[in-house]
């Protein structure tokens, strides 16, 4: 197996995991009924998806 020749330092390993890191979800606002959802899903309120019905929800009365 291959072993490294020198030590990698704090600071070079610290660089390269900086991208590594939680990301905040990007929320959209639905156009047909108004709750945020999150961007390029269907709307859980509603169940639209770019201005057209993709999940046909049963009315409750």
């Amino acid at each position: 197996m291959a072993h490294p020749k020198r030590k990698i330092s704090n600071t070079r390993r610290d660089k390269r995991r900086t991208h590594h890191k939680a990301e905040v979800k990007q929320l959209s606002v639905c156009s047909n009924c108004g709750a945020t959802h999150q961007r390029h899903r269907v709307c859980p309120e509603c169940g639209h998806y770019r201005g057209q019905d993709a999940l046909h929800k049963a009315e409750t009365l």
